[in-house]
């Protein structure tokens, strides 16, 4: 298959189940609002390393939000229910609770399963914190210099779909980096988020290493500069870089299609093939055929 001159390899995208949650911050103007949901997302781009991946969906306006204010909308991805809610009360706790003007509510009203954040978070108001119920759901607030911190008690989570990727491979950096860049902004649909910086990663990984306590390291068929060097090279000899994207979404379909959507962006004069990332169908229950899903099936 090739889109232009880019050829699409006939492979697929191992990607995991996991659990995700969505988190509306709103403040009083949208700068608050942006400056807490990136404080919220720092340090989040793998679960290797990070223990969640997270990133901001997209901004809200006041009309879209629970409180008619300025909004962002934030995902959050981890293996484990318990796990989204350890990462809820430190990050909400340490990154928006902080944040002047800041209130934070539950994404998913919806979800049959919550976690517990602000039942968590209100023991910072030291005994001065209140509740309210809104409907069926109690908020909490909480006393801060600046005012009151009002946050949800509870935060829905749902089964989702981390790792969904594709490897972009370019002739040279400047193609490769413009055509990641021009995918990049066209992936950015509702219910996914790309964790890793502006949503590129250089450093793409394979399971294991020589060295036992790492559990991932460098992907070196894939890392031009050991070509020669390393056991096996799957990049083409008119290849001198790859760049990859990684998209995780709260359902395969949103997934996919953020992918079809940077795939055909990243499409080429220079880009000598797209491929994906696996691990020969062992690891992750989702298996993203890239074929398929540029012939619109999902």
């Amino acid at each position: 298959m090739f889109i232009k001159s880019t050829e699409i390899i006939d492979t697929f995208a191992e990607a995991f189940g996991m659990w995700g949650t969505r988190v509306i911050i709103t403040a009083e103007t949208p700068k608050w609002a942006n400056a807490a949901a990136r404080a919220m997302t720092g340090f989040a781009t793998s679960v290797i390393g990070c223990k969640c991946e997270a990133g901001i969906e997209r901004e809200l306006l006041p009309e879209e939000t629970p409180d008619g204010r300025a909004g962002v909308s934030v995902l959050l991805f981890a293996f484990s229910a318990k796990g989204i809610e350890a990462r809820l009360v430190e990050r909400i706790g340490q990154c928006v609770m902080t944040c002047p003007t800041t209130a934070c509510y539950n994404g998913l009203p919806e979800a049959t399963e919550t976690v517990n954040v602000g039942g968590k978070l209100r023991y910072f108001g030291d005994g001065y914190q209140a509740s309210k119920m809104l409907g069926n759901q109690r908020l909490w607030r909480i006393p801060v210099m600046e005012g009151e911190f009002l946050i949800d008690e509870s935060f829905g989570v749902q089964p989702a779909v981390g790792g969904g990727n594709f490897l972009v491979l370019g002739e040279n950096l400047k193609i490769t980096l413009d055509a990641v860049e021009e995918a990049v902004e066209v992936m950015k649909i509702p219910n996914v988020i790309l964790p890793f910086p502006d949503g590129v990663v250089r450093s793409g990984s394979k399971v294991g290493s020589k060295y036992k306590a790492l559990p991932a390291s460098t992907n070196d068929a894939y890392c031009p500069s050991l070509r020669g060097c390393a056991p096996k090279t799957d990049l083409p000899e008119n290849v001198s870089c790859v760049l990859e994207i990684v998209i995780d979404g709260l359902n395969e379909a949103a997934v996919a299609e953020s992918m079809r959507l940077g795939i055909q962006a990243a499409a080429r004069e220079g880009v000598v093939q797209i491929t994906a990332g696996n691990y020969g169908g062992n690891l992750g229950q989702y298996h993203l055929q890239l074929h398929k899903i540029m012939q619109g099936a999902s």
